[in-house]
């Protein structure tokens, strides 16, 4: 290991019962903003409506967090600006969904005057009982002879479900709103994760978790809730566990998917008949329905699953599997009768949008499969264990599919397993052979090859040699946690005489979104001489057994890489430009810069800044949209090109989420469809344009001048442009009708290249009034095209 173990891998190995010991530690991670900005006089027109834009929606949980196929249910949505909405986006095809209701909370004040009419209303009824009592006579007074009416318990009836909205104190504003959707699944919807967004008029939402299944779905009760838990309940821990009285129990039959939603202190129990000799599945999806909460520790709702027999004897416990945080339990069932499966947070806490479902059943569950990939072209038998499966081996043929990673699974006659990944690669494979524990047994190799094998019981180590030349270099790389493998390997490289030359443990994969232990070894060196090399690989924690598979590349180093691009998800005014980044995750040293483009987009979309400079790992850059709002939102492809070796490499932009873990820790969260909603006018036309060369070559420790053109014959009106997270040590300035970019010498080195953003801001004053004096407002109106930049010697 590589002895600085993160907070949050800590907290990920840390059991159950210590975590809430971590949480302490998490609590002051900070963003950072950084900006330079000037007073740019211009002539702009700006479009009506210009100076406010609706912040975007977003959604915070989806419960249910799925359904089953052929069948139709209400989900709940939470979130926060959904104002609007009308309508829902499933990914994939078989699935409709429409909005039956949006719920938000009332103001404080709205709350007051609600609160004024009611107690009026209350007066009212009042006074018709006694005037009725009193039996309505001649000598009754006018004021006093009240009639109630319908229409009046009608008002009455709406203002208590109105009020029943208010939140005193929102602990969570970002889940305060909801939205109640019908779902629709065609019988047959493709099994597996969807990804659902709303649309209101301001644009999509992000996108979250939705999943078509194909058992029976059974939801608890809806969770009991204070005023003040409502749009939000704050993390809170229980002094003590509940006992078992303190919670109703549902009964369900079996096989059933269990949803349900975990409130502060919460336990859920379901109750079933089970026989003696079942093998029995539960498996819980928690964290993979929202991957991290940027306001718990450690970053996910960390489910508990306790399965108890009908004398309340606990039978089985799970709190995890494996690496994953979802737990999954499994239990041969050891007597006929009933039995209680209870799921809570380990450390009590809970929020609506700590949402649950976990498969129950005498389910087929895979555990493991070896070897953990094969080559392109090729058909390869595949060892298939775990529990409830009908083979223990089967065929998966590689033959039309490419280099990448693919699901596989077991189909129990209508039931399906869950998938493991399966990887193909180019490369020629082996399998290793034991015994090949020390130097003098090691297994021989010819690179470049992938050599498949497992580390098979507790401190085992397999150690291989290869043939290498003075000056060769080689890359030695693990895949195994990422193919969902137990192992945490380690990887060391010797000479013939045992002289280490390279190790690594720990080697991080920004491409791997979920995973924050990054278990998988990459090495890469420089022969010294010619001779014999060995390679050693081990068990960072001295682990083994069947399932420690792994797939080791032995090769000359095979430079290549892949994109994320965030955000996944587009608002924009119409012929607006907006800023988004794309990361490159460059592999066995490849430097080199890559060209960016849309592929296939629609006319009027444009992308400015479109490269990845070489030796740099991201890159910020602007997207310009059609000039006219768009019906329906599109789904845009963005591409990479590179020369690599010779020869022209391809590989697609994946959209990605980038959330934040535990307050500090940040992830790029892959995702399906780069979305893009185009609504409303544009905020002014024509737009600002940048004139001159490009890139601006700005000198090291000196200064740069842009000339910005803007339209003649427009409203004379006070902007600014401020530089929107530009590198630090670049700074912007005003002078008449141009902007100069200063670098510091100190902060700058001559040869880094990139874009920087700069968004427009403009001011209006505003009249004073009887009641208010005179100001100015300020609104951002949109954004300039991306402008390449480059620093050189002074």
């Amino acid at each position: 290991m590589d002895g600085r173990l993160r907070d949050r891998d800590i907290m990920q190995r840390a059991p159950a019962s210590r975590r809430t010991l971590c949480a302490s530690r998490l609590l002051e991670g900070r963003g950072r903003r950084t900006a330079s900005g000037l007073a740019f006089a211009a002539c702009l027109v700006l479009a009506p409506g210009a100076w406010a834009q609706p912040a975007g929606p977003r959604i915070g949980y989806v419960y249910p967090a799925g359904g089953r196929q052929g069948a139709a249910c209400q989900i709940k949505v939470g979130g926060q600006f959904l104002d609007g909405v009308t309508s829902v986006y499933v990914s994939g095809a078989g699935v409709r969904a429409r909005v039956i209701e949006h719920v938000k909370p009332i103001t404080q004040q709205q709350f007051n005057m609600l609160r004024e009419k009611l107690g009026e209303l209350q007066a009212k009824r009042t006074a018709a009982s006694n005037t009725k009592s009193a039996g309505g006579s001649a000598g009754t007074p006018a004021s006093t002879n009240a009639t109630w009416t319908a229409e009046d318990e009608k008002t009455v009836a709406e203002i208590r479900k109105k009020i029943a909205t208010f939140v005193r104190r929102p602990q969570s504003p970002g889940i305060v709103e909801t939205a109640v959707l019908e779902v629709t699944m065609a019988p047959d919807a493709e099994l597996g994760e969807r990804e659902l967004r709303l649309g209101t008029p301001a644009g999509l939402s992000n996108p979250l978790v939705f999943c078509v299944g194909q058992l029976p779905e059974c939801r608890e009760p809806e969770p009991r809730s204070s005023d003040e838990s409502r749009g939000g309940q704050p993390f809170r821990f229980a002094r003590e566990a509940p006992t078992r009285a303190d919670e109703a129990e549902v009964s369900v039959t079996l096989p059933a998917v269990l949803n349900g939603q975990i409130m502060p202190g919460d336990v859920d129990r379901y109750r079933f008949p089970a026989r003696k000799g079942q093998q029995l599945v539960a498996a819980a999806s928690a964290r993979e329905l929202i991957p991290y909460l940027a306001d718990a520790v450690p970053g996910w709702f960390q489910a508990a699953l306790t399965l108890y027999d009908a004398k309340g004897r606990e039978v089985a416990f799970a709190d995890d599997y494996r690496f994953h945080p979802d737990p999954v339990l499994h239990c041969e069932v050891p007597n006929d009768g009933e039995y209680v499966l209870e799921i809570r947070d380990a450390i009590y806490r809970g929020r609506e949008d700590f949402v649950y479902r976990v498969a129950v059943g005498e389910l087929p569950f895979v555990t493991s499969i070896f070897p953990l990939g094969g080559q392109a072209g090729a058909p390869c038998s595949v060892e298939v264990s775990g529990w409830n499966l009908p083979l223990a081996k089967l065929t998966e043929d590689a033959g039309g599919r490419g280099p990448g990673v693919y699901p596989v699974a077991v189909r129990s006659e209508k039931q399906v397993s869950n998938r493991l990944p399966f990887a193909v690669d180019e490369l020629p494979d082996c399998l290793e052979k034991e015994p090949n524990n020390q130097p003098e047994h090691a297994q021989p190799l010819v690179p470049p090859v992938i050599v498949n094998g497992r580390l098979d019981r507790p401190g085992d180590c397999d150690v291989f040699y290869f043939k290498g030349r003075a000056g060769e270099r080689f890359s030695a790389e693990v895949s195994a946690r990422r193919l969902g493998s137990p192992l945490d390997s380690a990887l060391r490289l010797t000479d013939a005489s045992g002289r280490q030359l390279a190790f690594n443990d720990d080697h991080e994969d920004k491409g791997a979104g979920l995973q924050t232990h990054y278990a998988d070894s990459w090495l890469g060196a420089t022969l010294p001489t010619n001779g014999l090399y060995y390679l050693h690989l081990s068990e960072a924690q001295r682990k083994g057994g069947a399932e420690y598979a792994y797939r080791l590349r032995l090769s000359p180093p095979r430079p290549d890489f892949e994109l994320r691009v965030v955000p996944s998800t587009i608002n924009a005014r119409a012929g607006a430009t907006v800023p988004l980044t794309v990361y490159a995750l460059r592999k066995d040293g490849f430097a080199d810069e890559i060209a960016l483009a849309l592929r296939g987009a629609p006319r009027g979309f444009a992308l400015s800044g479109g490269r990845v400079p070489a030796g740099q790992d991201q890159v910020r850059l602007t997207l310009t949209v059609p000039p006219a709002p768009l019906r329906e939102p599109v789904s845009l492809r963005l591409e990479g090109r590179a020369r690599i070796e010779g020869r022209e490499v391809l590989r697609p932009g994946v959209p990605a989420e980038d959330m934040m873990q535990a307050f500090a820790y940040r992830h790029l969260v892959p995702v399906h469809d780069l979305m893009v909603a185009v609504t409303g006018r544009a905020r002014f036309a024509p737009p600002l344009r940048v004139l001159g060369a490009q890139p601006v070559r700005i000198p090291s420790g000196g200064t740069a001048r842009v000339r910005i053109g803007a339209p003649a014959g427009g409203a004379a009106n006070r902007f600014h442009l401020e530089l929107n997270e530009p590198p630090e040590g670049i700074a912007m300035e005003s002078e008449g009708a141009d902007i100069v970019l200063r670098s510091d010498a100190a902060k700058l080195k001559p040869g880094l290249q990139g874009n920087l953003i700069v968004t427009v801001f403009a001011e209006r004053n505003l009249a004073a009034g009887a009641r208010r004096p005179a100001n100015n407002r300020r609104a951002a109106v949109g954004t300039l095209p991306a402008i390449p930049f480059e620093i050189v010697e002074r």
